[in-house]
């Protein structure tokens, strides 16, 4: 798994395998079960997560007990669930292992204290952190602006893993849709491609 993560280190930085190898030593990583709660909503985030292998689901309930899917981290993904805009720092998300995963996790309280140490993850982190906002703002501006059919078409061009992945009610809530909805459309999506064949 540590190469996974030394390929991806290798896209935001000049290093060598020797040392990435080097650098990621002492980088912890750790298996969670399907079906882990890594963050209950409500709780305080103290750790960040970078997806070696496996599915997180983003998710939160609303007062009437109704959850919402918010996204799906997977592969060569990280997250972290900043609050610090919050009065309480509290979560509004909780993260929940949609498969085993295998994870990266970093300590948010020792996070400056790592970049001392390892100036070179600090731009990395930065890298990739404008990169992940920059494509979440693209992504919600199409998404907003889309009907049910084109978030599928969308999904189906950028993740189409996720639709054998992740259970269909989730995918439907995802998506801004409910389930029947979401079978409607893989109808005429397939339909479609039926015709086009």
């Amino acid at each position: 798994m540590k190469d996974v993560l030394i390929q991806y280190m290798k896209r935001f930085t000049d290093m060598s395998d020797e040392e990435c190898e080097r650098l990621t030593a002492d980088v912890p990583i750790t298996t969670f079960p399907k079906g882990t709660i890594l963050l209950h909503q409500g709780d305080v985030p103290t750790k960040c997560y970078f997806v070696l292998s496996g599915c997180i689901r983003q998710y939160k309930v609303d007062e009437e007990g109704n959850e919402h899917t918010v996204d799906f981290i997977t592969e060569e993904q990280s997250i972290t669930i900043l609050t610090k805009h919050q009065s309480d720092g509290r979560s509004p998300y909780s993260l929940s292992c949609l498969e085993k995963c295998c994870l990266v996790v970093g300590d948010l309280a020792t996070e400056q204290q790592q970049y001392e140490m390892n100036p070179i993850f600090e731009a990395m982190t930065r890298d990739m952190i404008e990169e992940d906002m920059g494509t979440m703002r693209d992504e919600f501006a199409e998404f907003m602006s889309s009907s049910p059919e084109e978030r599928y078409q969308t999904l189906m061009e950028k993740r189409p893993d996720l639709v054998h992945r992740v259970p269909q009610y989730q995918l439907a809530s995802y998506l801004g849709i409910t389930p029947e909805s979401l079978s409607r459309i893989k109808k005429r999506a397939m339909r479609h491609l039926r015709i086009v064949e």
